[in-house]
């Protein structure tokens, strides 16, 4: 096909945080969410992972089962399962422990509505 690009696990996108991001951090460029390849400054260029299993770490004190559906809260950078003014980005694979920092998230490509 000549109008083939590429495969889409990974895209080049600008990192949006004044803070930059580092290696494994969640990312959301509008309705685009992936996990940081790399450390990032503030509108730097970075692939960003949109496919796979990933630890992304989560609201503290809150308890995940496995299936539940997941949200990225870009205010506080981290995955809930809140849905109201977050963005879905998938599911949790297992559970999590509230004492857990993070939570294990095969990455969906879902509308970024939140609900």
């Amino acid at each position: 096909m000549r109008n083939y690009v590429q495969p889409g696990d990974s895209l080049a996108l600008a990192v949006p945080y004044a803070g930059g991001v580092t290696s494994g951090q969640g990312v959301l460029v509008g309705a685009l969410f992936g996990v940081a390849a790399v450390d990032g400054v503030q509108n730097a260029v970075i692939e960003c992972q949109t496919k796979g299993v990933f630890d992304i770490t989560k609201e503290p004190a809150l308890a995940i089962t496995a299936g539940a559906r997941l949200f990225w809260d870009n205010t506080n950078r981290r995955l809930t399962t809140t849905a109201t003014g977050n963005f879905q980005v998938g599911l949790a694979t297992v559970a999590a422990l509230a004492a857990d920092t993070t939570v294990r998230a095969v990455l969906l490509r879902v509308p970024a509505a939140g609900a």
